[in-house]
């Protein structure tokens, strides 16, 4: 049924402002679509009550559109309970919309109290009544006068239409304290999780899925609201509560692992070590004071270095691995033998190479591959188009049990049963270095957060970070400017 959780919808509310299409629009279209509901249920003939009982966030504004498009209609008198105060109003696009109410034949009545409810005798005359009170929001108990208004709507035997899904009622399919019991939901743009359970029936009557014209590219590509979505640090957290990463890298080259873990750092992981052979470990350090190097025992990592690397990867959340190890055979030996450890894994650049697949249960595996790199993995060589690559990432995941970021002019993301496009970042981030600030970007993110998640935003992050610098620097832009930039971005 493609139903989408309320974090994916709020993150596609989100995109769509970003891409120019404001929540006020959509508000109004929402709003026009619950008028045209109430008409189609009245039809013609005497004249009709219409309760609209709306709350103080969004979903009261889908009311009041609704009830300013509902009031030039000649058989329906329109009215609007608002509960709380106008002043309490949370959202600027809700507060217009109720500030044209004035201007329009619109009773309004404020309730604050349960008596106040209970003392009207509004509901008692409804015809029709418009559950707005809470949206796809709604967490924990009830309040008053929320609560008894709840227990009105569900008493006066009268039509209901929920906005959404029914007050009171999971979008997502968790439990609940008390819900609406609606004749009919109107849910905006796609079905939600939870009105797909099989406890819903109770509470949402009939099931109406309306467009309400949301952008495709809102859902189709990574934006502002997915990196909204992402779990942040809380305020009562502590050293390593954010996340620890492990970044095995260096030997080839020593640049490339620093970059991952400075990357890593930025974007908000608390501790991030790099494994390196002995050979760079020097180097590294020598980069910045905040990486905690530990050396391995030679110039590649090898076989030896596995019992001190199964240590580190002990006291870590996510590893990532590859950048800049080289393709020596005993790295590669060691690489397939370290990663089946893991409980979440980053797989980057060399240790791409030689990669078993599928990887072990009990490992979540993301996977960041370019187009030749990819192309060596499958076996055939990557597609051009992007509809093709959407396909050939799709398939590959979804057969080998990994998130697959592959990178391109339009990164392609998917594990296996959906897929999401990334389109941040410039021909200046082809010089070498950024697909490590990527990798480390990705690891930081996957501490957290879901596979896909730290993937498709890890992507928009390290893609908007390097169009930021290269609004400066041009084509001298360097890896370093991008891990400079994370922290504007994720703001």
């Amino acid at each position: 049924m493609n139903a989408i959780t309320s974090a994916q919808m709020n993150a596609i509310d989100a995109n769509c402002e970003y891409l120019g299409l404001s929540r006020l629009q959509l508000m109004e279209n929402a709003g026009a679509a619950i008028a045209h509901a109430v008409i189609d249920k009245i039809g013609g003939g005497q004249k009709s009550n219409v309760i609209l009982i709306a709350g103080r966030g969004n979903n009261g504004g889908d009311a009041f559109v609704a009830a300013r498009h509902l009031a030039s209609g000649l058989n329906i008198r329109p009215k609007v309970i608002l509960l709380g105060h106008a002043f309490q109003i949370r959202t600027e696009e809700a507060r217009r919309n109720f500030d044209a109410l004035k201007h329009s034949d619109v009773d309004i009545l404020e309730v604050t109290e349960t008596t106040g409810l209970l003392q009207s005798n509004w509901l008692k005359d409804a015809d029709i009544i418009v559950d707005a009170i809470f949206g796809t929001g709604i967490k924990g108990k009830i309040r008053e006068p929320e609560s008894t208004a709840i227990d009105l709507i569900n008493d006066s035997g009268v039509y209901v239409i929920a906005v959404d899904v029914p007050s009171g009622f999971s979008p997502d399919g968790v439990p609940f304290d008390k819900s609406v019991r609606a004749d009919v939901t109107l849910t905006f743009h796609k079905m939600k999780t939870g009105l797909t359970t099989p406890d819903a029936n109770t509470y949402v009557g009939d099931v109406r899925v309306v467009d309400i014209g949301v952008c495709d590219d809102a859902e189709k590509y990574v934006g502002i609201g997915n990196i909204q979505n992402l779990n942040s640090r809380s305020t009562e957290s502590h050293k390593g509560n954010s996340g620890r990463v492990l970044v095995i890298g260096g030997g080839a080259y020593s640049g490339a692992p620093a970059l991952a873990a400075l990357a890593a750092l930025r974007t908000g992981a608390d501790i991030v070590t790099l494994a390196v052979p002995k050979s760079v470990s020097d180097i590294v350090a020598s980069f910045s004071p905040n990486l905690i190097v530990r050396a391995l025992s030679s110039a590649v990592l090898c076989p030896e270095d596995i019992p001190q690397v199964l240590e580190l990867i002990g006291s870590h959340d996510v590893v990532v691995i590859g950048m800049g190890l080289g393709r020596d055979e005993r790295t590669k030996t060691a690489i397939s033998e370290i990663i089946p450890h893991c409980r979440k894994v980053v797989v980057d650049a060399d240790a791409l190479h030689g990669l078993t697949l599928p990887p072990a249960a009990e490992c979540e595996m993301i996977i960041t591959p370019h187009a030749g790199e990819f192309a060596q993995m499958r076996g055939t060589e990557t597609p051009f188009e992007t509809d093709a690559r959407v396909k050939a990432v799709m398939e590959f995941s979804k057969q080998n049990g990994v998130v697959t970021l592959l990178k391109g002019n339009t990164d392609v993301i998917s594990d296996g049963e959906s897929v999401i496009l990334n389109r941040t970042g410039n021909p200046g981030m082809t010089v070498g270095g950024t697909g490590d600030v990527l990798a480390g970007i990705v690891g930081s993110l996957f501490t957290v957060n879901p596979a896909t998640d730290a993937a498709s935003c890890g992507a928009f992050i390290n893609g908007a970070a390097g169009d930021i610098a290269f609004e400066v620097r041009k084509f001298g832009l360097l890896a370093t400017d991008v891990i400079d930039n994370i922290t504007k971005v994720m703001k």
